[in-house]
């Protein structure tokens, strides 16, 4: 017999989608999680399927509970991961990525600075509960009571989880650029035309550029820090490494840069920009977290 929630729950992917990459940082993990939740759901029988009133609240349940576990997980696996890691990157803007409309032009975080990499970033040094009770609520929305499901704590807990956790995005914000995409411009330029002023003018003194490879792809291995080493790094780069071709694209819903190697995407730029100048440089060059970018 035909599931007669069929069209909610095949309306649920790329919800959940977007849900999970940003709780685990990981579009590949992200897939795995909602092709779980769906083995889940037609794990159970047609008569218990039929006692879900909510089919999307039940599946974002199961899924946020996944997500919580390979959270749990997830610092054993860095132990072993070779390097820094760094959020896998992904390509375009926040529509693109299916994400939803916000209805409250009032709410604390924005769905493109929710996907942007420093904001991933500032999440991947949150704990389990932190993340997921403050993204499930700031950034999609959902009652305490709702998370308090997920997480298995009262709602009062979640809300303080939530709390902490806005403290840490607040102090770590940075004030926005009006700018990013002429300066992400005027970097790539100056990168290729090994331009040492240009490029010490458009970095912060105290900027940090790190790398992930996961030992799969060379690169720096320890992050750089200070704008004069990262110039010293970039024309260095420039200088000896194989001769690519530097793209604009947009990256986790921010300008950002690319570079291309024959057919092939062999690096991700992503960039955080303080006060019109460039504080943070992330270089993804692990392969595997470049398949969106090569499919």
């Amino acid at each position: 017999m035909t599931d007669p929630h069929l069209d909610a729950v095949i309306g649920e992917r790329r919800q959940l989608i977007n849900l999970a990459y940003r709780l685990l940082g990981s579009l590949a993990e992200a897939e795995d999680v909602v092709q779980e939740t769906y083995t889940r759901w037609y794990a159970l029988t047609e008569p218990q399927r039929r006692e879900v009133s909510t089919p999307g609240a039940w599946m974002t349940t199961v899924a946020g509970r996944i997500c919580l576990d390979l959270l749990g997980s997830a610092r054993a696996r860095r132990e072993q991961y070779v390097g820094e890691w760094i959020p896998e990157p992904v390509p375009g803007h926040p529509d693109w990525f299916g994400g939803p409309t916000p209805t409250n032009p009032a709410d604390r975080v924005t769905l493109d600075e929710s996907l942007s990499m420093a904001f991933l970033v500032i999440l991947d040094a949150m704990t389990p509960a932190e993340r997921v009770a403050f993204v499930l609520h700031d950034v999609f929305r959902y009652s305490f009571a709702e998370i308090a499901d997920i997480l298995g704590r009262t709602p009062a807990a979640c809300r303080q989880l939530a709390s902490s956790a806005r403290r840490r995005v607040d102090t770590a914000r940075p004030l926005p650029s009006t700018r990013p995409a002429e300066l992400i411009r005027d970097f790539k330029t100056a990168w290729e035309t090994r331009d040492i002023t240009a490029l010490t003018r458009l970095l912060d003194p105290a900027a940090i550029a790190t790398a992930d490879s996961g030992g799969l792809a060379p690169a720096f291995r320890d992050p750089i820090i200070g704008g004069a080493r990262i110039v010293a790094a970039w024309l260095e780069i420039a200088a000896r490494g194989p001769r690519v071709t530097l793209l604009e694209r947009v990256v986790n819903g921010q300008p950002g840069l690319v570079a291309r190697l024959g057919d092939a995407i062999v690096s991700v730029y992503a960039f955080e920009i303080a006060q019109d100048r460039i504080s943070r440089i992330w270089v993804i060059r692990n392969p595997e977290k470049l398949r969106a970018w090569t499919d």
